[in-house]
């Protein structure tokens, strides 16, 4: 299988699409995703880029070798996936930009469905599609920005008290509906070519974690519409690359170090130090209910995962600089 890639001397447009693809240990991964790749294109030109963040297993020699048109950065440190992919924002040449994680296989012409969508949707500027597990279980596809609170009555269960509060992940509808929403998940991540020139693309103080969240937010600022697109699909398997980091919770979730900065980045960015201040303090009170929980409920399954976040928190908001500033 081998991806077209157009020379640059022989159009004047440019590749229809530039695919960025961020690679860390997933070389198991990349035949069934560049495969999956060409079978969403249709009849769109590509140029693909792909940046390998210091793999330690044979991705770069299989890239080399099965991928030899795919334009290929290498990193001598893996430098996180937000810079990652804003290193190939130099060699970009496509009218649309499009993100892809490795774990992320899209359905038969699902690029071609998703490109033609907005063509004929000027004020889109970000479009996700539907995600499913390997089991075909709906993951959370079209979603709303985290605050405090809502992040708060999600981790400590409370939120059936509040029904009235917009969580990050609403799954209570069918997502047969094309919808407008906060933001969509970076693993298939499709961006109009004008939102990357006017608002750029990742902060790179976020190492991993809450990059999409962030973007999404300057290019609705900036007048533009971040679509859920239910009508094509991708398996997104999740954690592949993190799993190399740290071990995965039972809920496909990893509780990590780097997780919990970025969210800490992010209300301080957006919701100032009192913003932050609070996120830490509720962060406490939930570590409190949830440990009570366990307490007065003793045939309640003890979860590390419930309380872990907030001592982690308390310890890089020294790190961190009360979230001014990445540790890497």
């Amino acid at each position: 299988m081998s991806i077209l890639v157009e020379p640059l001397h022989s159009i004047e447009r440019g590749p229809d699409v530039t695919a960025i693809i961020v690679n860390y240990n997933t070389a198991h991964l990349l035949k069934p995703m560049f495969d999956a790749l060409e079978a969403g294109r249709g009849t769109l030109s590509l140029q693909v880029i792909v940046i390998d963040n210091a793999s330690r297993d044979q991705s770069v020699e299989v890239i080399r070798r099965d991928y030899p048109s795919v334009e290929l950065i290498t990193n001598g440190v893996n430098v996180g996936f937000g810079r990652a992919n804003n290193q190939a924002l130099p060699l970009v040449r496509g009218q649309y930009v499009f993100l892809l994680n490795t774990d992320a296989f899209m359905s038969p012409g699902a690029l071609a469905e998703t490109v033609s969508f907005m063509e004929t949707h000027s004020d889109c500027g970000v479009l996700g599609v539907k995600l499913i597990g390997r089991d075909g279980t709906l993951q959370p596809s079209c979603r709303y920005f985290p605050t405090p609170w809502n992040v708060f009555l999600s981790s400590t269960g409370l939120c059936r008290f509040f029904p009235k509060t917009r969580l990050v992940d609403d799954m209570s509808w069918d997502h047969t509906a094309i919808r407008e929403c906060d933001w969509v998940p970076g693993c298939y991540y499709l961006i109009r070519r004008e939102v990357v020139d006017q608002v750029g693309l990742f902060d790179p103080r976020y190492f991993l974690y809450y990059e999409e969240v962030d973007h999404c937010r300057s290019v609705r600022q900036a007048g533009w519409s971040v679509i859920f697109y239910p009508f094509t699909q991708a398996v997104h398997i999740g954690g592949e690359s993190a799993s190399s980091e740290a071990e995965l919770t039972k809920h496909g979730r990893q509780i990590s170090t780097l997780q919990i900065e970025s969210e800490l980045l992010y209300f301080r960015k957006h919701f100032g130090l009192l913003g932050l201040l609070t996120a830490l303090s509720l962060m406490m009170l939930g570590a409190v209910i949830n440990a009570c929980k366990y307490v007065l409920k003793p045939s309640t399954r003890w979860d590390v995962t419930a309380y872990l976040p907030a001592w982690i928190a308390l310890k890089l908001l020294i790190q961190t600089r009360l979230a001014s500033q990445p540790t890497r």
